[in-house]
Parts: C-alpha cells; sequence; structure tokens
C-alpha cells in the first residue's frame, strides 16, 4: 500500500477500533490458479501481545482446503471512504486551485492464515461472535437459542480460519495534506453527508 507519512497510522489502538468497528475484512491469498478474495467477518483477539483475526467459511468455500500448513494472507478492513468536493475548500473562492479527492480510512494485517477444524473452538467463536454482533440489540439473540440438533449440523457444514498477524498498518487519508479551515470545511461537509469519516476526522485533529 502507498503510504505517505502524513497518512500512515501507527496506533494499534486506534486501527483495532477500526477493525472491531466494521469487521467485514477483504481476505486475500495466493491460489493455485491466481489472487483469491474473499469478504469475511473476523474477529480481532489479542492474546499475551499476539492478535488473531478469526472467522470462518463454508465448508463448500475451496478457501480452506488451500491451508495445509498455513498460508500467507492479507486482510483489508475499510473503515468508510468519501468523495470530497472542492467546494468545500475555502480556497476555490480564493484561487479555484482545488480538485476533487476521496478520503477514507483502512487497515492492513499480513500474517499465516490457517484452517481449524476443532469443534470447540468453533462452537467457541461462533458464540463470542454472537455475543459481540448481538450486544446492540434489545434482545440478543444466543447460538443457544436455536436448537442443538440444528446447530450440530451447521457447525459441520464450516470451517474455522485464523489469521496470526505478523504486520499491522494503517492508513487514515483525511485530508492531513490541508490547511486547517480546509480540514474544518470537509469534516462539516462530510458530517452534513452522515459520513463516518467525519467523526474520524474530528477525533485525529
Amino acid at each position: 500500500m502507498y503510504l505517505p507519512k502524513h497518512f500512515a497510522v501507527g496506533d494499534r489502538e486506534a486501527l483495532l477500533r477500526l477493525m472491531r468497528a466494521r469487521p467485514l475484512a477483504t481476505l486475500t491469498l495466493n491460489g493455485p490458479d491466481g489472487l483469491i478474495a474473499d469478504h469475511i467477518p473476523l474477529l480481532a483477539r489479542e492474546e499475551g501481545g499476539v492478535l488473531r483475526l478469526c472467522g470462518h467459511v463454508a465448508r463448500a468455500n475451496p478457501l480452506w482446503r488451500l491451508l495445509e500448513g498455513g498460508a500467507d494472507a492479507l486482510a483489508v478492513f475499510h473503515g468508510g471512504d468519501a468523495y470530497v468536493t472542492p467546494s468545500w475548500y475555502p480556497a476555490k473562492a480564493e484561487h479555484g486551485k482545488v480538485v476533487p479527492t476521496w478520503n477514507y480510512a483502512v487497515a492492513h494485517a499480513y500474517g499465516r492464515l490457517r484452517a481449524v477444524e476443532d469443534a470447540a473452538w468453533l462452537r467457541g467463536l461462533l458464540d463470542e461472535l454472537t455475543r459481540t454482533h448481538e450486544a446492540g440489540f434489545e434482545t440478543p439473540w444466543k447460538v443457544a437459542d436455536a436448537p442443538a440438533d440444528y446447530i450440530g449440523k451447521l457447525l459441520g457444514a464450516i470451517v474455522g480460519i485464523e489469521l496470526e498477524v505478523a504486520r499491522l498498518e494503517g492508513k487514515f487519508k483525511l485530508s492531513q495534506n490541508q490547511p486547517e479551515a480546509s480540514r474544518d470545511s470537509v469534516r462539516r461537509g462530510l458530517a452534513a453527508r452522515g459520513s463516518a469519516l467525519a467523526d474520524w476526522m474530528a477525533e485525529r485533529r
């Protein structure tokens, strides 16, 4: 990823917040016929300073069969993006030397990806995923709410995956290369359009 210094994010906690807020990752690796990309919600787990991204795929998905012995992979988390109009820049009225751009926030996690067929591991992951994503609901659904035989059947139809992260990098392109007045104007413009990037810009002023 092209990473100019003013857009680079080394703040691990900020990247973890992005990954947990927007867990649907684009997972890529090399397959026998070239690059493979899948879109999979991944749960970020930290244990003893090691970051692992855990999820599951359908057993019918050929991805997991490529992971015998592990495979190098990249998970990209997209924290939102938005078009930035030159009309938001005060400089448009002053001299007109402005052009459009695109703001966005992403996190890239590189590491070794493995398949996990352990039933207890997989059930524990499903319970944790469910607790995490149901937490905001008035009456959270639990895996145990479904019939045990039904869950058992579905467990047999999926395979766990786990990416042990060796390198984590982020890029928050949030108008940091613009004067403060332009950044404030862009933030207000994005907020008026309901873009979550306005919150990222306010946090990283």
